[in-house]
């Protein structure tokens, strides 16, 4: 008998039109001869299930159910597809989990952890993870100049701490510059980083669950056109995605291993995708992402398919990983 899967996307923050092309592609991706998909849209005014028709029918909130034409449907499995909140930072998550409702992503605990850019990288700090040095500022903090430039250097990264696909994200070259950076940062979230730059090559690293196993995925190499890996350069183009990555045995084998170390010591399942930074030969962790792009062109199905996995395969093992 098929399962009924709904494949959640949009959400509540500024990368919801990134979040529908991905739950989308899944929509058309998955097998149609073990699978029935539902799209359901998640944004803050409305939950609805969407049909091939764009007709809308809302979501019962009370047990993720939908009522078309006077039938009952209820879900086997949730795809996630929502990149940020409230499917990435452990919201839907808990509410999935309190329902007894399988998903294809990490538990709260984990969405929570990883999405909080300072709380993640203080968990792996002891387990001896390199990162980059940083400087915390939260809304309503005092703003220290000189000792935001004393503590992580010129040029440095101010980011908004829960934001993703590089959204309240500047690269600062000069001190006057830094109250903008930390303005546009502030729009997005009431928490930011500001990191130290790191000079070296820039890779991104996808670690799943696959057929039970921890499995690193071909790395890619991310050579943006921009002065970094912004907006612009993930999904207008302007950026090389080198899979696998031109990079030495030894500088593979180490980002792999430590990628793997990550999702592990995290106790993640499900999809995952890391940025890393080389820094002396050595990998420095930038991010974790959960629900990464899941379009042809972005970088998991990337290196999925490098591995020899199809969009089709590495869709259906989400789903069987969730399911048991």
């Amino acid at each position: 008998m098929k399962k009924n899967i709904a494949i959640i996307m949009g959400g509540y923050s500024s990368e919801y039109k990134i979040s529908l092309t991905s739950g989308n592609v899944v929509y058309e991706t998955l097998d149609c001869s073990k699978y029935t998909p539902y799209r359901i849209h998640i944004f803050k005014d409305k939950w609805i299930y969407v049909n091939d028709e764009e007709d809308e029918f809302p979501i019962d909130k009370n047990d993720f159910s939908i009522n078309v034409d006077s039938f009952k449907i209820t879900f086997d499995c949730v795809f996630n597809a929502i990149h940020g909140s409230p499917g990435e930072d452990g919201f839907m998550q808990s509410y999935l989990e309190l329902l007894g409702i399988p998903h294809t992503s990490c538990s709260m605990y984990q969405a929570a952890i990883t999405f909080n850019k300072r709380d993640c990288l203080s968990v792996l700090k002891p387990y001896g993870i390199k990162t980059a040095e940083s400087y915390f500022l939260n809304l309503g903090d005092t703003i220290d100049e000189a000792a935001i430039v004393n503590t992580v250097g010129l040029p440095c990264f101010v980011k908004a701490n829960k934001a993703g696909s590089s959204f309240g994200v500047s690269k600062v070259h000069k001190q006057e510059d830094l109250q903008h950076a930390i303005n546009v940062a502030f729009k997005e979230d009431d928490e930011i980083i500001i990191e130290s730059f790191l000079d070296g090559v820039e890779v991104s690293v996808g670690v799943i669950t696959y057929k039970g196993e921890t499995k690193v995925l071909p790395i890619t190499e991310i050579v943006s056109e921009n002065d970094f890996f912004d907006y612009e350069a993930k999904y207008q183009g302007k950026s090389q995605e080198i899979t696998p990555a031109r990079l030495s045995k030894e500088q593979e084998d180490k980002v792999n291993k430590e990628a793997k170390k990550v999702y592990e010591v995290l106790k993640m399942t499900g999809f995952s995708r890391s940025e890393f930074i080389f820094k002396n030969g050595e990998p420095h962790l930038l991010e974790m992402n959960t629900v990464p792009g899941l379009t042809k062109e972005s970088i998991l199905p990337q290196q999925a398919e490098a591995a020899g996995i199809s969009l089709a395969d590495l869709f259906d093992n989400a789903i069987e990983e969730a399911l048991k």
